[in-house]
């Protein structure tokens, strides 16, 4: 079975207000790429993929409307649509899978920790006193049931951006930049409860997404001592298993694989870069953790990088077509379930 997450960037940009798809020669929400390549970009390498079940991140307002017909259209085997709580920011968690292989039902976990459309509270700035946390997009909490009978749990992730917009100057990025931080911490704790419940009870577990982070991203990790994907991963017996986050955590030194690849605007500060706004930077933003259980099954994991993985690179349309699709590249977990 394969297992797949994908932040498709902008995606709702595709849609009109009836749901209907815009593949036309319009600009995307795709820096240089028209709606149409960004459509048949996808299409083609969803038809790569070939997921059992693939997470959606950046999913159109109403998944249901837009998702379903547009992955039918492109004769996918994940055809029906799951969602949770919608957040209304054309940024949805949606889960596309087949129904012919695998049963899927929104199943948020309450208690304590709270719904993940609730409010946590979390000590952020280290003054004891503990301050409320919201998720902007609520994860989205699936129990699955495969053809044989088993049953897993699956919590999709959109964490908060670190990102500093709307900064004016380089001091109030670094304020906002720190904020969000905390922020992002802060979901990432609760993340965490709610993956120690499952593991205390015993269920078969996968947490994936784009945790708009990861170990050495940047230089606020310094500020909290750890990332946020370090806190949800965990610790000892219970530690969920990725393994580009085990490399990212190796150390700075070591080989660090990527997932996403973003352009780097003209940087004012360096008047004397020879080629501003003309560099790359890449990041490991996206996961697919598993239980020590799962983990016992052997899976496989892959990122789908037009660069560095040398199938993608090989194939030219299929490299065209993940360019043109997001700035993010697919992961996939092909596990025996």
């Amino acid at each position: 079975m394969r297992l797949a997450t994908y932040n498709v960037e902008w995606l709702g940009r595709l849609f009109d207000d009836r749901g209907r798809l815009l593949a036309d020669d319009a600009p995307s929400g795709r820096e240089g790429v028209t709606r149409r390549e960004q459509a048949e970009g996808l299409a083609h390498v969803l038809r790569a993929l070939d997921a059992d079940a693939l997470l959606v991140i950046e999913a159109p307002d109403d998944p249901a409307r837009t998702l379903g017909p547009f992955a039918r259209a492109a004769g996918l085997r994940a055809r029906a649509v799951l969602t949770g709580f919608p957040s209304g920011t054309r940024q949805e968690i949606a889960l596309l899978h087949d129904p012919d292989r695998l049963a899927a039902v929104h199943d948020p976990q309450g208690g304590d920790p709270p719904r993940f459309d609730g409010t946590f509270r979390a000590d952020l700035d280290g003054d004891g006193r503990p301050e409320p946390v919201t998720w902007g997009r609520a994860p989205l909490e699936a129990a699955l049931l495969t053809p044989r009978g088993r049953a897993l749990r699956l919590i999709g992730v959109h964490a908060k951006s670190k990102a500093p917009h709307g900064a004016r100057n380089a001091a109030q990025a670094r304020r906002i930049a720190i904020e969000n931080r905390r922020k992002q911490l802060a979901q990432c704790l609760w993340l965490r409860a709610r993956v120690d419940r499952h593991l205390a009870a015993g269920d078969p577990l996968v947490v994936l997404g784009d945790f708009n982070d990861g170990p050495g991203i940047d230089e606020h990790e310094a500020v909290f001592g750890r990332s946020g994907v370090e806190i949800v991963l965990g610790e000892g017996p219970t530690r969920l298993h990725d393994p580009h986050a085990a490399r990212a955590l190796a150390g700075p030194t070591a080989a660090q694989p990527a997932t996403a690849r973003f352009r780097l605007p003209p940087d004012e500060a360096n008047p004397d870069e020879a080629n501003p706004g003309g560099r790359w930077l890449s990041a490991l933003l996206d996961y697919v953790m598993v239980s020590p259980d799962l983990r016992a099954l052997r899976p496989r994991w892959r990122i789908w990088h037009p660069f560095d993985d040398a199938a993608c690179w090989k194939d030219e349309r299929l490299r065209t077509a993940l360019l043109h699709a997001s700035d993010h590249f697919p992961v996939t977990l092909d596990i025996d379930l």
